[in-house]
């Protein structure tokens, strides 16, 4: 018998067995969200009709076939409201999918639902929701972190083998951390951007949150590729990832990056992460310090780049075309204001008036081009360390999922649990997080860092420790009552 947590080798072969059909793996997802979703709070709609999904004969043989997944809520998916969490695209329904959405549809995947996530992708907690904020699996009273927070929550309480999240500046890997699955954020351009909502697109890449690395690769398989339609997808061959799942990292040289090891990250984070560098060691990777000086403005930098991009993106939404639309306004400007002022939340304002201000004129030299300079000695330090290593490890985040309202009146504190996250986009990296222990009972995420479009060493380094660590997948600890079909 299988659950959400079996894995999606599993499951697709009791499809093709005849054990379950791919109307009972869509109800029952669905059941068990209406049954335990009132209090974990990952999904914003569910669509119901998906179990209504032609029988297996016509899906095909692909391993994703017939397979429920949950779809962030800031991809498009033709027909279904697709919001990004904010008041001022309610009632916005694509004519289109995004090209992620429809690759899956292709491989056969069953979306059942739209989920949860900070405001236009802009947050660490998924509070910043328009609707409400996600609770964490492990302990409703903490954050599933942000802004996937919806998928990785999605994920983690067994709802769906795999969902789809998107990755800024740490958006995947961090819920996974949290949450206690795995993430994976990969280089940016292989995966097509082309209806992903923008926050800010030098930056932005989709991925897969699932419960193991071997489920990641198959997801990964379906979604990568070129994609005429996204001019930042990058035409590369995509090659076979389940293939370099040989669990063999023998000779593998494994870079720690000491900056990421600084008095901020917690002491239970640490030690857990610490122990998996040496089982690496026991699997007969070599391990060896490297530097990435420019680490510690990477912060700064990204809190310039990110909001001076999404300035410019969030300014379509005036109510003119699509989205909400402020009543009573007295000419067009004062529509503008209404509507922007009453449709986004206070982070995504925050966030505009940041990255207007950086771009204006008489600033756009001192802060935003300075910032892209910056970006380029982040990226600089990677290429150097690559040169003698083949993966990076650090912590994926510096301490576990903190309480739901602990940091929301707190901006600065809440952008720096991303420091472990931000330099791999802004270097345009993959990294992925996969669990690695437990602290107090709350889940802890080791993040793996690769070459550009090197995800299959990424991979095989992230599965032969999974492997051998034993920690996937993870249950939460609360009692959900997960039901086998």
């Amino acid at each position: 018998m299988v659950d959400a947590y079996s894995g999606i080798r599993k499951i697709h072969q009791a499809l093709v067995d005849g054990e379950v059909t791919s109307q009972d793996l869509a109800s029952s997802a669905i059941s068990r969200v209406d049954q335990h979703d009132h209090e974990i709070r990952a999904f914003i709609h569910i669509e119901r009709g998906s179990t209504d999904h032609p029988s297996e004969p016509s899906l095909g043989t692909g391993l994703l076939a017939g397979i429920p997944y949950a779809l962030k809520d800031n991809m498009c998916f033709e027909g279904i409201e697709t919001t990004c969490a904010s008041k001022i695209l309610k009632g916005y329904i694509p004519p289109y999918s995004a090209t992620a959405a429809q690759r899956l549809q292709l491989a056969g995947g069953v979306m059942i639902g739209k989920v949860n996530m900070d405001e236009f992708a802009m947050g660490s907690s998924t509070e910043n929701s328009a609707f409400y904020p996600t609770r964490n699996p492990w302990d409703t009273a903490f954050v599933p972190g942000g802004s996937s927070g919806g998928s990785a929550a999605a994920v983690a309480a067994g709802y769906v083998p795999y969902a789809l999240g998107s990755d800024t500046g740490g958006s995947i890997r961090q819920p996974a951390a949290f949450c206690g699955v795995v993430g994976l954020k990969p280089t940016y351009g292989l995966v097509s951007r082309y209806g992903l909502v923008a926050f800010a697109s030098s930056l932005d890449q989709i991925g897969p949150i699932t419960h193991s690395v071997e489920d990641a690769a198959i997801v990964l398989q379906a979604i990568a590729g070129h994609d005429e339609r996204d001019s930042t997808s990058v035409p590369v061959e995509v090659p076979d990832y389940l293939a370099s799942l040989t669990g063999n990292i023998k000779g593998l040289r494994v870079g720690v990056a000491k900056e990421y090891f600084s008095p901020d990250i917690d002491a239970g984070v640490r030690e857990s992460v610490l122990k998996a560098i040496d089982q690496l060691k026991q699997l007969g990777a070599t391990v060896t310090e490297v530097s990435l000086p420019h680490t510690q403005y990477a912060l700064a930098a990204y809190y310039l780049i990110a909001p001076a991009e999404a300035s410019s993106n969030l300014a379509r939404y005036d109510g003119v075309r699509y989205g909400f639309r402020a009543k009573d306004a007295e000419n067009l400007l004062d529509l503008y204001k209404k509507t922007r002022s009453e449709g986004f939340g206070k982070e995504v304002k925050r966030r505009i008036l940041i990255g207007t201000y950086a771009l204006s004129s008489g600033y756009y030299d001192a802060y935003y081009k300075r910032a892209q300079q910056v970006r380029t000695l982040i990226r600089r330090d990677f290429e150097q360390a690559f040169m003698s290593v083949d993966v990076i490890v650090s912590p994926t985040t510096p301490t576990t999922a903190f309480r739901l309202g602990e940091k929301v009146s707190d901006p600065l504190t809440m952008y720096l649990n991303d420091i472990c996250t931000i330099p791999i986009n802004l270097a345009g990296l993959p990294a992925i997080s996969v669990p690695c222990g437990l602290v107090d009972g709350m889940p802890v995420g080791l993040q793996l860092i690769g070459r550009m479009f090197d995800e299959p060493t990424l991979l095989r380094a992230a599965h032969a420790y999974e492997k051998a660590a034993g920690f996937a997948p993870m249950r939460p600890a609360m009692d959900q009552g997960v039901a086998t079909l």
